[in-house]
């Protein structure tokens, strides 16, 4: 045993396990305290944890040899990779350079068995002795190791007993009323313990008018987007070594989101809304039906539980990330001209469907929830454009405008905003007044011949007085922002009649505007890909009733389309009754065949569809044929004259070959020659005296 007394140097204590070879290493001193409130107030520990290196003195190691460790103060000894000094400590055994390790007890060492065992096997392999209060250990021994590894094991459950005891006394405070949580900024707790809102009215109205931006918006980005083009701070209560202050900050999404999910905006007291994982050591957010107490009305309440119960379904509707898309959220509306984002839903695995644009500007409804799942091919890819209008044509249908005074309730949202913005510049530009006056009158009363502290105020003077010209000039400009007006007799007549006028206005609509209009209405839209020339279409409704509707969107080939057999079937036979193909296209779409981009057929997608089958034009038959019927083609006479059927045109055309051995096909119209020895001998002697006369 370790005896903390003080004895003289000169008179070095003999203990049976440390040897010479220990002694000729190093004496490692390891101290740490886990918080820093301990290393603060409980200074006591400390000292005599540092007292260990007068009993390493004591057993023979020299003042060169003896090392403190104290890097680690102020760290939990639950894992080592925020301990500095343990790592090292480890590194240094491992080495063989650490003859003895003193700590006051294995707590102070670690706090859990695999970095205490790490240590131990480490300890055995390089002969590294270990000392408490209670003795020296050597980890080789195996008693020694035993007795080690149980209070190793002990301080690990010390400290699941310590948080268990804890947590069990903090949970019965909030049980009682009595735990007293540290306040969001906005409310303060008075002296006698009761909550109020903060006395400083701009605090009190910025907070209130993020609350009701939400509200209206329902997006803390476009929130954040709001405040920082309206150039609005938002106050932040900053808290150090016991003092608190207010400091305005730039909107960011973390301050808003912040101030939109803290339940106490609505009055009310939430304890366990986040819980420590003991996988990644990290708080998680728990959800609301997760959470351990709730106690409404404690608070002073700025919105409603009702509407903070509403702000979560829409942070939670707006999330874009796998699992929440699995679990149906829509996502906030953006500006990209897919219509239907976050409400189309895949029939087949149930999952959203995304949204891939294109170069051209295009965009296609896509899915590979099963391919993904099960190892399947893609659930479907679909044209955007043609479902879109699709399901804004059913929009329009199941409009009804009744008593809809929508955009004025928009106007008045607009013309409060506004008002309350006006609000907080003169707050802003009262309080740089007053921060004004304040230097002024620090600086009136520092004494004139103290110059380093006069000259330091009145530059601290200089910058109120400009931070005040710097809000003027901006309260001015936003005062010449133009005022949203009321709406004129005319825009309330076609308000009124709004299912008529609203298929008119909607080409001036922003895609964000379309979208949110389109979710006043709709839920989900599932879709179903019964092939690639169709899709089913199930438009489920916010009151719960669902319209069933068949689209034809474009097809990536004309293979894909559903009748594509049957469109073979009947282009060959029409091919067989020598129709050309703008007859064949025009047959086609009579029959109510379409292409795989267009409603109606084209003579190139026939002529496309017949070379691909090799069902040659009959013109082009007869081009390759010797004769028809008696009569040669250009190429069966050029053959016989030997030379090329080109220039047989050319000799048909200037009449070099007499008028009367051609004639036309009637279908095919190609030049067809007499097919008799008389003919053949004539058209010899023609072209030979053409050529006799040229010469």
């Amino acid at each position: 045993m370790i005896t903390m007394i003080n004895q003289p140097k000169d008179k070095p204590q003999t203990h049976p396990k440390v040897t010479a070879s220990h002694r000729d290493r190093m004496a490692y001193i390891y101290i740490r305290q886990s918080t820093v409130k301990q290393v603060l107030h409980n200074q006591e520990s400390q000292l005599y944890q540092r007292r260990l290196s007068e009993q390493a003195a004591l057993l023979g190691w020299s003042d060169e040899r003896i090392k403190v460790v104290d890097s680690d103060l102020a760290q939990s000894g639950r894992e080592s990779s925020q301990r500095q000094g343990f790592q090292k400590l480890v590194t240094e055994v491992s080495l063989g350079n650490v003859g003895i390790i003193f700590s006051y007890e294995v707590s102070r060492l670690a706090r859990n068995n695999s970095d205490w065992y790490q240590l131990l096997d480490l300890a055995a392999m390089f002969d590294t002795l270990i000392a408490d209060s209670d003795g020296i250990y050597n980890p080789y021994n195996y008693n020694d190791r035993l007795l080690l590894g149980l209070k190793g094991t002990m301080s690990e459950a010390e400290l699941y007993l310590l948080k268990q005891r804890l947590s069990a006394g903090r949970l019965n405070q909030v049980k009682r009323g009595e735990y007293r949580q540290r306040l969001p900024t906005g409310l303060i707790r008075e002296s006698n313990g009761q909550v109020s809102k903060d006395p400083d009215k701009q605090v009190q109205d910025t907070i209130q008018f993020v609350l009701n931006k939400f509200a209206l918006i329902g997006s803390c980005g476009k929130v954040v987007r709001h405040l920082r083009s309206e150039n609005v701070l938002i106050p932040r209560r900053h808290i150090q070594q016991g003092f608190s202050e207010i400091v305005w900050k730039v909107a960011d999404i973390a301050t808003v989101s912040d101030i939109i999910k803290n339940p106490a905006y609505a009055g009310a007291f939430v304890y366990g809304r986040s819980q420590s994982s003991q996988a990644t050591n990290r708080r998680i957010r728990k959800d609301l039906a997760d959470w351990i107490h709730i106690e409404q009305k404690c608070y002073p309440s700025f919105i409603s539980w009702q509407q903070f119960l509403q702000n979560q379904e829409q942070i939670k509707q707006n999330a874009m990330s796998y699992k929440q898309l699995f679990h149906k959220s829509q996502g906030v509306t953006r500006n990209g001209s897919a219509l239907l984002q976050g409400l189309i839903v895949c029939g087949y695995c149930g999952h959203k469907i995304k949204v891939h644009y294109k170069v051209q500007k295009t965009f296609r409804y896509s899915c590979s929830g099963l391919q993904r799942t099960v190892d399947t091919s893609t659930c479907m890819s679909i044209n955007g454009s043609t479902l879109d209008a699709v399901v804004v044509q059913a929009f329009f249908e199941v409009l009804r405008p009744a008593n809809l005074d929508m955009l004025e309730e928009v106007l008045k949202h607009q013309k409060e905003s506004q008002q309350q913005i006006d609000n907080q510049w003169q707050q802003r530009l009262e309080r740089s007044d007053y921060e004004v006056s304040l230097a002024h009158r620090r600086y009136q009363a520092v004494d004139p011949d103290n110059r380093l502290v006069a000259a330091e105020l009145e530059k601290q003077w200089e910058l109120k007085l400009q931070q005040l010209q710097e809000h003027k000039e901006a309260f001015k400009l936003f005062q010449q922002k133009p005022v949203s007006s009321e709406l004129c007799p005319q825009l309330k007549e076609q308000f009124q009649h709004i299912s008529d006028t609203l298929p008119t206005l909607w080409t001036n609509l922003d895609n964000d505007q379309k979208k949110e209009l389109l979710r006043s209405l709709i839920k989900s839209v599932i879709v179903t890909d019964v092939h690639s020339g169709k899709v089913e279409l199930k438009i489920v409704w916010i009151s719960g009733h669902h319209s069933l509707l068949v689209d034809y969107p474009p097809a990536l080939r004309q293979s894909d389309m559903l009748n594509h057999e049957q469109l073979l079937e009947h282009i060959h036979t029409f091919w067989k009754q020598g129709d050309d193909d703008k007859t064949i296209a025009k047959k086609l779409s009579d029959l109510g065949f379409r292409s795989a981009r267009s409603t109606c057929f084209n003579w190139q997608t026939v002529q496309k569809l017949r070379l691909q089958n090799r069902w040659l034009s009959f013109s082009k038959q007869i081009d390759k044929a010797q004769g028809v019927d008696g009569y040669l083609t250009m190429k069966g006479l050029a053959e016989k004259l030997e030379c090329d059927a080109s220039w047989i045109s050319r000799k048909i055309k200037d009449y070099t070959i007499p008028p009367e051995f051609v004639k036309r096909h009637p279908q095919g119209g190609v030049y067809l020659i007499k097919n008799t020895p008389e003919t053949i001998i004539q058209i010899k002697q023609r072209i030979k005296s053409k050529r006799k006369s040229h010469h």
